[in-house]
């Protein structure tokens, strides 16, 4: 048998990766398991002195709508000492 193929790292590397392949398979079977889509919304909020500018996206609960997402992250980002600037997106996913 050939060296490498004998070797310990390289098994560990196998091994490691039916793992990952494994989590994939379960996220992908869980995901698609009819369960409603997530909502996720994209976003701009700023923090004063100094100014700080923050773009990112965040899981909102339903409905999955601007109008919410404003609500949500407002309150969100409020505790953080942060101020939502504006909602870019929504979408569910």
């Amino acid at each position: 048998m050939h060296p490498l193929l004998n070797s310990h790292r390289v098994t560990r590397m196998l091994q490691s990766m039916k793992k990952l392949m494994l989590y994939m398979f379960a996220a992908l079977f869980l995901g698609t398991s009819g369960a409603s889509a997530a909502c996720y919304a994209e976003y701009k909020a700023k923090r004063d002195n100094p100014l700080e500018l923050f773009y990112d996206v965040a899981q909102i609960s339903a409905p999955c709508t601007r109008a919410s997402a404003r609500a949500q992250l407002g309150a969100l980002l409020a505790s953080q000492g942060l101020t939502l600037l504006k909602v870019m997106s929504v979408s569910e996913q």
